[in-house]
């Protein structure tokens, strides 16, 4: 999965300290899309190092590290070009998220790092005055939030939980394609609600979308997704009685019965949807 970046290592503590040094990487961000050096052909990625920026180290917002490597946020306006903030822009674009997840780019900890810093200045972005008096807020000095200079509120990052589901029956998995966004194969997904708990959400998500009573609900694994500031759960679970499919027509296109043979693996291997897809197909999934 995108996180799986063994044996380089993610730490996402807040340092209020941190200081950015000449080779530490910086992620300039125009509200869109990231500025970095993506070459699709040679299948590569990097980002600017801090000696490379026009005006040095000022205004940059840590982020997070992989393994010695600091990166931080720079905030761009949406005009900005490469040539604004980099002394030799050549190679450089703004690239949205969609453009660096759409095939394999190395090294695949940079492609991770664009997941999780997307969540970050997405939230930051969201949060640049107060919800409760329109004042501007401010970023706090001691913790990962956003301040209130005025009335005192104070904003943490959002992570909305989420489940994916693998609805079997015997030697068949419910497989799904949406009405609108991504086209492939998928597994039945959806947000955990107010007042509910991860499995009263699997139960509620598979009678909604395909109209299926489900038993024996087992936890799979958990992935990080900040396209969605989301935290996924994977679930397994089995149907219980009535296999017939009631289609959610409005949110589903398709939604069927689908044996080992004809699940179709997903391109790349960087979503928990379809780490649980393969591991039905390979008749290794967890059945207890």
């Amino acid at each position: 999965m995108i996180q799986d970046i063994y044996p380089h290592k993610l730490r996402n503590e807040f340092r209020p300290d941190a200081k950015a040094g000449p080779d530490d990487l910086v992620m300039p961000w125009n509200g869109k899309a990231f500025l970095a050096a993506a070459d699709f052909e040679k299948e590569s990625l990097t980002y600017p190092k801090v000696s490379e920026l026009k005006a040095g180290p000022n205004g940059l917002v840590y982020l997070f590290s992989i393994d010695a490597a600091g990166y931080y946020l720079l905030r761009c306006e949406a005009e900005t070009k490469p040539e604004d903030v980099l002394a030799n822009p050549s190679g450089y674009a703004f690239h949205t998220l969609q453009d660096l997840r759409r095939s394999r780019l190395e090294p695949r900890l940079n492609v991770y790092a664009a997941f999780t810093a997307y969540h970050l200045a997405d939230w930051y972005d969201a949060n640049r005055y107060c919800g409760w008096c329109g004042a501007k807020s401010a970023y706090d000095k001691a913790e990962r939030a956003m301040r209130c200079p005025v009335c005192g509120k104070i904003e943490y990052p959002r992570i909305n939980p989420a489940c994916i589901i693998g609805v079997t029956n015997g030697d068949k998995l419910v497989t799904i394609r949406y009405r609108q966004g991504y086209g492939g194969m998928a597994l039945i997904a959806g947000f955990t609600e107010i007042g509910e708990t991860l499995e009263e959400t699997v139960a509620r998500e598979v009678m909604e979308e395909v109209g299926l009573k489900v038993k024996n609900i087992r936890y799979y694994k958990s992935q990080p997704w900040g396209i969605a500031a989301d935290i996924l759960t994977g679930f397994f679970c089995d149907v219980d009685g009535d296999d017939t499919i009631r289609i959610d027509e409005n949110e589903l296109k398709q939604a069927a019965w689908t044996t080992r043979e004809e699940i179709e693996p997903q391109t790349l291997d960087y979503s928990l949807t379809g780490e649980m897809m393969q591991l039905f197909k390979d008749s290794k999934w967890p059945r207890e």
